[in-house]
Protein backbone atom coordinates (compact mmCIF):
# COMPACT_ATOMS: atom_id res chain seq x y z
CA UNK A 1 0.00 0.00 0.00
CA UNK A 2 0.95 3.78 -1.31
CA UNK A 3 1.15 6.57 0.50
CA UNK A 4 -2.24 9.01 -1.67
CA UNK A 5 -0.48 11.99 -3.34
CA UNK A 6 -2.05 14.99 -3.44
CA UNK A 7 -1.87 17.59 -5.26
CA UNK A 8 -3.66 21.32 -5.94
CA UNK A 9 -4.64 23.95 -3.07
CA UNK A 10 -3.96 27.31 -2.95
CA UNK A 11 -5.02 30.94 -2.16
CA UNK A 12 -8.25 32.51 -3.64
CA UNK A 13 -10.42 35.19 -2.75
CA UNK A 14 -14.10 34.64 -1.44
CA UNK A 15 -16.44 33.43 -4.01
CA UNK A 16 -13.64 31.34 -5.97
CA UNK A 17 -12.93 28.05 -6.92
CA UNK A 18 -10.23 25.16 -6.29
CA UNK A 19 -9.67 21.76 -7.32
CA UNK A 20 -7.94 19.43 -5.28
CA UNK A 21 -6.64 15.64 -5.88
CA UNK A 22 -5.88 12.57 -4.65
CA UNK A 23 -4.00 9.89 -6.29
CA UNK A 24 -3.84 6.61 -4.15
CA UNK A 25 -2.44 3.29 -6.38
CA UNK A 26 -4.65 0.48 -6.20
CA UNK A 27 -7.50 2.74 -5.19
CA UNK A 28 -9.35 1.31 -7.70
CA UNK A 29 -8.46 -2.16 -7.94
CA UNK A 30 -8.86 -2.62 -4.31
CA UNK A 31 -12.06 -0.88 -4.59
CA UNK A 32 -11.45 1.68 -2.08
CA UNK A 33 -13.76 4.40 -0.56
CA UNK A 34 -12.38 7.46 -0.39
CA UNK A 35 -12.65 10.69 2.45
CA UNK A 36 -11.80 14.30 2.59
CA UNK A 37 -11.13 15.54 6.04
CA UNK A 38 -9.96 19.41 6.55
CA UNK A 39 -8.42 21.00 9.60
CA UNK A 40 -8.31 24.93 10.40
CA UNK A 41 -5.28 26.14 12.68
CA UNK A 42 -6.79 25.95 16.49
CA UNK A 43 -9.61 23.52 15.30
CA UNK A 44 -10.61 20.11 15.24
CA UNK A 45 -10.43 17.53 12.07
CA UNK A 46 -13.70 18.22 10.17
CA UNK A 47 -15.00 15.60 7.58
CA UNK A 48 -15.83 16.79 4.47
CA UNK A 49 -16.86 14.53 1.90
CA UNK A 50 -16.91 11.02 0.86
CA UNK A 51 -16.91 8.81 -2.22
CA UNK A 52 -17.57 5.31 -1.77
CA UNK A 53 -16.46 1.89 -3.64
CA UNK A 54 -19.81 2.08 -5.22
CA UNK A 55 -19.63 5.55 -6.61
CA UNK A 56 -22.02 6.79 -4.43
CA UNK A 57 -20.99 10.27 -2.94
CA UNK A 58 -21.85 12.25 0.66
CA UNK A 59 -21.08 15.56 2.03
CA UNK A 60 -20.84 17.34 5.22
CA UNK A 61 -23.71 19.98 5.50
CA UNK A 62 -21.16 22.86 5.65
CA UNK A 63 -19.83 22.17 1.80
CA UNK A 64 -22.76 20.52 0.57
CA UNK A 65 -23.88 21.94 -3.08
CA UNK A 66 -20.48 24.05 -3.08
CA UNK A 67 -18.56 21.33 -3.29
CA UNK A 68 -18.50 18.00 -5.55
CA UNK A 69 -16.11 14.70 -4.74
CA UNK A 70 -15.65 12.52 -7.78
CA UNK A 71 -13.07 10.12 -9.26
CA UNK A 72 -10.96 9.09 -12.53
CA UNK A 73 -10.35 5.39 -12.00
CA UNK A 74 -8.29 5.24 -14.70
CA UNK A 75 -6.41 6.98 -12.88
CA UNK A 76 -6.88 6.32 -9.32
CA UNK A 77 -7.82 9.74 -8.51
CA UNK A 78 -9.99 11.42 -6.59
CA UNK A 79 -10.89 14.86 -6.95
CA UNK A 80 -12.80 17.18 -4.87
CA UNK A 81 -14.16 20.65 -7.08
CA UNK A 82 -14.37 23.60 -4.09
CA UNK A 83 -16.81 25.96 -5.60
CA UNK A 84 -18.17 29.38 -4.04
CA UNK A 85 -15.42 29.11 -1.26
CA UNK A 86 -15.54 31.15 1.67
CA UNK A 87 -13.31 32.01 4.60
CA UNK A 88 -14.10 29.39 6.58
CA UNK A 89 -13.24 26.97 4.09
CA UNK A 90 -9.62 27.65 5.27
CA UNK A 91 -8.07 24.48 6.31
CA UNK A 92 -5.60 21.91 5.60
CA UNK A 93 -7.03 19.29 3.25
CA UNK A 94 -6.06 15.60 3.65
CA UNK A 95 -7.66 12.44 1.65
CA UNK A 96 -7.59 9.05 3.64
CA UNK A 97 -8.35 5.56 1.92
CA UNK A 98 -10.70 3.23 3.61
CA UNK A 99 -9.72 1.18 6.39
CA UNK A 100 -10.24 -1.77 4.54
CA UNK A 101 -7.17 -0.32 2.62
CA UNK A 102 -4.85 0.86 5.25
CA UNK A 103 -6.52 3.82 6.27
CA UNK A 104 -3.33 6.23 4.56
CA UNK A 105 -3.50 9.81 4.42
CA UNK A 106 -2.42 11.88 2.01
CA UNK A 107 0.48 14.72 2.46
CA UNK A 108 -2.46 17.47 2.69
CA UNK A 109 -2.81 20.66 1.33
CA UNK A 110 -3.43 24.02 1.87
CA UNK A 111 -6.59 25.80 1.05
CA UNK A 112 -6.77 29.96 1.92
CA UNK A 113 -9.87 31.37 1.29
CA UNK A 114 -9.41 35.83 2.04
CA UNK A 115 -9.23 39.01 0.31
Amino acid sequence: QVQPVQSGGGSVQPGGSLRLSCTAPGFTSDRCDMDWYRQAAGRQREWVSRITRTGSTKYAASVKGRFTISEDTDKDTVYLQMNRLKPEDTAMYTCKTSYSCGNLWGQGSQVTVSS
